[in-house]
C-alpha cells in the first residue's frame, strides 16, 4: 500500500461544509440508571488491623428477627423497583463475602439477604456523562420499509469518572421527505453480566505473554503440547509441570505471572436473556480497564463466506495507562473481550474495516498518538505493520488527528470520518476517502471541517468537542451520532452522494 501526502492548508476553523443536517434528537445522562454492586469495606483495615467486612458481618449477626425483618423491608421498599431481582443481587452479595460469615450455610434467608444488601452499592452509570457513540444496523431488520433498525454504542460516565459501556437502539429512515432518527425509549434499569474466562488460542497467549515479559524459551516449554485452543485447566497443569524444573530453567517464575495475568486478560460476559437492549451495561472485568472502558468503536463485519459478526475495539484505562482491547458480539448479549498486541495498537483510538482486505483485518490506528495510519493483521489481534495515512496538514486540526470510527464503504471508496484538534483545544469533525483496493491511498480529502460544535453544543464536561465513534450509510444518506463536549449526544444526517463529490473536489 502507498501513503499519499497530504492537502495543503487552505482553510481556517470558521469554515464548514454545510453537508449535515442536524436532527433535533439529543439524548442526556440519565442519573436514574444504577447498578447494584459490591461493596467492601473490608479493602481496608480498621483501627485494630482487622478486616471492616468481618466487623460489618459480626454486627448484623447480633442483630434481633424483628430488627432484620424492620430493616429488609425498608430495603425492599426504596430499592424494589430500582433493580430487575434484588433478592437475587443481594444473594449473590451475600455469596461472594460467605466466608466472612461464621457458619454460613445455616444463616436464615431474610438475614442472608440483609447482609447482603449491607455489602451493596448503587452506581449510577451516567451520573456525570452520555457521549462517544458509535452506531451499526441491528442483527434484527423489522422495522418495515424504508426504515433501518440500528444499535448504538456510547460511553457512560459515573461515579469516579468511571466509564462503561451501554447500548440504545433505534430507526433511521432515509427518504429525502421523512429522513430522520427515532431512538428507541431506554429503561432506566441496569444489568450487569456474568463472566466467565473462555478458552485461549494459544498463539494469541503466547504473543500476550511475550509482550508482559515471558522468556521465550520457557514459554515455548509451556504451550508446546497444548492444543491450539488452551482451556484454563490445561494451562494450569502445564504450568505446574513447569515449576517442577525451575532449576533447570531460567525466569520460570517471571514466565509464569505473566502467563497468570495474560489468563485474567480475556474474558467472556453474558447478559440475562430477559434483559433490554437498553438495559445491557459493560463494567470494567480486568486490570487493564479498572478505571474505564471508553470509546467503543463498534462494525458490523462480515467474513469472506458472507457471516456477519459485530468487533468493536475500545480503549481500556487502569488509572494511568491505556490500552486497545477488542469486544466480539454476534447477538449484543454475549460479549468476548481481549486485548489487541503490537506496535500499531499501542495507543487508542483504533476502528477496524468491515471486511478483511487482501485476506487480512485492516484497521486505522493513531498509534503515534498524532497521525492517522492504516495497520494490518493476521488474526486481528496483533497488529505490527502501519501506514502513515494523514498527517496535521488543516489550522483547525495542528494539534493532532484521530479516527471517529470504522471506515464505511461505498461504491466510491472507503468513507472516513476523522477528527481534528486545533486552537483552544477545540475539535472538529472532518473526512477522507480511501481507495477501496489500497486503504493506504487517500483520494479524498476535506480542507474544512464536516462538523464543528455550535453554540448549544460547546459547553460540558470537557468543552469545545464534536466527536464520534462511527456513523453508518443506508440509503445514499450517512447518519452520524456524535458526543457533544463530553456530555450528551446528538444526530446529524448528510446526503451521501453530496459528501462524495465534495471529496472529489467537485
Amino acid at each position: 500500500m502507498t501513503p499519499t501526502a497530504p492537502a495543503p492548508a487552505t482553510r481556517g476553523p470558521e469554515a464548514s461544509t454545510g453537508l449535515l443536517r442536524r436532527c433535533d434528537v439529543p439524548l442526556m445522562p440519565d442519573p436514574r440508571r444504577v447498578a447494584g454492586r459490591l461493596f467492601l469495606p473490608g479493602q481496608e483495615l480498621d483501627a485494630a488491623g482487622g478486616s471492616r467486612a468481618a466487623g460489618v458481618v459480626a454486627r448484623c449477626s447480633e442483630m434481633t428477627p424483628a430488627e432484620v425483618a424492620e430493616t429488609m423491608e425498608h430495603v425492599v421498599e426504596h430499592y424494589r423497583l430500582r433493580h430487575r431481582d434484588l433478592d437475587g443481587l443481594l444473594e449473590a452479595h451475600f455469596a461472594a463475602i460467605a466466608h466472612r460469615v461464621p457458619q454460613a450455610a445455616e444463616v436464615p434467608p431474610e438475614r442472608r439477604r440483609l447482609i447482603g444488601a449491607y455489602f451493596t452499592r448503587e452506581v449510577a452509570v451516567e451520573s456525570a456523562a452520555l457521549f462517544n457513540p458509535s452506531v451499526v444496523a441491528h442483527p434484527v431488520q423489522d422495522a418495515g420499509a424504508g426504515r433501518l433498525r440500528f444499535v448504538m454504542s456510547a460511553r457512560a460516565v459515573g461515579e469516579g469518572h468511571l466509564s462503561t459501556i451501554v447500548f440504545r437502539s433505534g430507526t433511521f429512515t432515509a427518504r429525502q421527505d421523512t429522513a430522520g432518527v427515532r431512538v428507541d425509549p431506554g429503561s432506566t434499569l441496569v444489568e450487569c453480566a456474568d463472566r466467565r474466562v473462555p478458552p485461549l488460542p494459544r498463539e494469541q497467549l503466547r504473543r500476550q505473554a511475550t509482550q508482559d515479559g515471558a522468556d521465550a524459551e520457557t514459554l515455548d516449554v509451556v504451550l508446546a503440547d497444548l492444543p491450539d485452543t488452551v482451556d484454563v485447566d490445561e494451562l494450569a497443569a502445564a504450568v505446574d509441570v513447569l515449576r517442577r524444573e525451575r532449576l533447570t530453567r531460567s525466569d520460570v517464575e517471571t514466565t509464569i505471572a505473566a502467563l497468570r495475568r495474560c489468563v485474567r486478560l480475556t474474558y467472556d460476559v453474558t447478559f440475562h436473556s430477559a434483559s433490554a437492549l437498553s438495559e445491557r451495561t459493560l463494567f470494567p472485568e480486568c486490570d487493564p480497564e479498572s478505571h474505564g472502558m471508553e470509546d467503543a468503536r463498534f462494525v458490523r463485519f462480515v467474513e469472506d463466506d458472507g457471516a456477519p459478526s459485530y468487533l468493536a475495539t475500545y480503549t481500556g484505562f487502569d488509572g494511568s495507562q491505556v490500552v486497545s482491547r477488542r469486544l466480539d458480539t454476534a447477538d449484543f448479549r454475549t460479549f468476548r473481550s481481549a486485548p489487541l498486541t503490537g506496535r500499531a495498537a499501542e495507543n487508542k483510538g483504533m476502528a477496524l474495516f468491515t471486511r478483511r482486505i487482501g485476506g487480512r483485518y485492516l484497521a486505522l490506528s493513531r498509534w503515534d498518538r498524532e497521525n492517522n495510519a492504516v495497520a494490518t493483521s493476521d488474526d486481528g489481534y496483533h497488529w505490527d505493520d502501519a501506514v502513515e495515512l494523514q498527517t496535521p496538514s488543516q489550522t483547525w486540526e495542528l494539534i493532532q488527528l484521530g479516527n471517529c470510527g470504522p471506515p464505511m464503504e461505498t461504491e466510491a471508496g472507503w468513507l472516513v470520518l476523522t477528527h481534528g484538534v486545533g486552537p483552544m483545544r477545540a475539535y472538529a469533525l472532518g473526512a477522507l476517502l480511501l481507495d477501496l483496493d489500497d486503504p493506504a491511498r487517500v483520494i479524498g480529502r476535506l480542507a474544512e471541517p464536516l462538523l464543528e460544535p455550535d453554540a448549544s453544543e460547546r459547553d460540558g464536561y470537557v468543552p469545545n468537542v464534536v466527536y464520534s465513534c462511527g456513523g453508518l450509510v443506508h440509503d445514499e444518506k450517512l447518519l452520524l451520532p456524535y458526543g457533544c463536549s463530553d456530555t450528551s449526544i446528538r444526530f446529524a444526517v448528510a446526503d451521501l452522494p453530496v459528501v462524495l463529490e465534495r471529496l472529489a473536489g467537485r
